[in-house]
């Protein structure tokens, strides 16, 4: 694998791990107020 390559994918695929993982943090948290609701 290029050097460069390397140093141009690494920060694209931390970029959507970290988007990735607050858009399930925000999908969860929608969750669980919907089930609060209906519950509730």
């Amino acid at each position: 694998m290029d050097l460069r390559l390397a140093l141009v994918a690494l920060p694209i695929l931390l970029a959507l791990g970290w988007a990735g993982l607050n858009i399930g943090r925000a999908a969860v948290g929608q969750l669980q107020l919907m089930i609060k609701r209906a519950g509730g």
